[in-house]
């Protein structure tokens, strides 16, 4: 999807990350969660650490919501996203989850880097329906919206 894209890597691994940004999940272990129904950058798994992939779970063909932790589908296609203005085709043409892996792996775009941190820090309100909502650890109660927020690292398991 993307071809000569360059960038750098200037942060540690994991590291050194906006103080305002705090996510619960790394992206390997988003992956072997189950998210994106197991088709999120299945044909661009080169550009990461192979041990990401060991034990993600990634269809075969299309998407999969059995694949997904809660067993739902969460994700709006690429074109939603688009057609909003989110997607910042010059740096992440796959949006937020390909930002944070690139994020967590050094790569820092200051303003760009502000405006992603500020798109996480929006889904609070799914956490906040989930707390008002739900008994805590019931997966039953309000799967879409916990699944969702594994999509953007937010560990919803523990709510």
């Amino acid at each position: 999807m993307q071809r000569g894209y360059v960038y750098y890597l200037t942060e540690p691994v994991g590291k050194n990350f906006a103080e305002d940004f705090k996510p619960e999940l790394t992206p390997p272990q988003m992956f072997s969660l189950g998210v994106f129904g197991g088709v999120y950058m299945r044909d661009c798994n080169r550009e990461f650490p192979r041990s990401w992939w060991v034990k993600a779970k990634l269809a075969k063909d299309g998407r999969d919501a059995d694949l997904n932790f809660f067993k739902v589908n969460a994700s709006k296609p690429l074109k939603y996203w688009v057609d909003r203005g989110w997607i910042n085709f010059e740096h992440d043409p796959r949006g937020w989850f390909q930002w944070y892996c690139r994020y967590y792996m050094g790569r820092r775009i200051p303003g760009y880097d502000k405006i992603q941190i500020k798109r996480w820090k929006q889904m609070v309100r799914h956490i906040a329906q989930l707390k008002k909502n739900c008994p805590r650890g019931s997966f039953l109660c309000r799967p879409r919206q916990r699944q969702a927020l594994l999509h953007w690292a937010y560990d919803s398991r523990k709510m």
